[in-house]
């Protein structure tokens, strides 16, 4: 929601979901990166919504991982997934990198 509705937003990171950009009431604002990371089978992870933001936005990025946990990333969790929770660390570190 921030990063849609105020201006100066520089990236977003989303993990384990998103929502519609409809649901704030305006576009996505030019420029600004967008990478979402979600399990391929989690059905938490409104993988459809994420597959549309990729389709309509120039700006934005989806990351799968296999599996169907939706908190992977939370190690204080049963869900988590060490290997997958590293990748995501990796790739967010790089997305950050080239955030300007």
């Amino acid at each position: 929601m921030l990063a849609q509705t105020r201006p100066g937003a520089h990236g977003a990171l989303l993990l384990h979901g998103c929502v519609p950009t409809s649901e704030f009431g305006c576009p996505w604002p030019d420029g600004v990166p967008l990478q979402t990371h979600t399990m391929d089978a989690d059905e938490l992870g409104d993988l459809d919504v994420a597959c549309h933001l990729v389709e309509t936005m120039e700006s934005a990025e989806l990351l799968l991982y296999p599996g169907n946990q939706h908190l992977f990333t939370d190690n204080s969790l049963p869900s988590y997934d060490k290997s997958a929770a590293m990748l995501v660390t990796q790739r967010v570190l790089s997305f950050l990198d080239n955030i300007e």
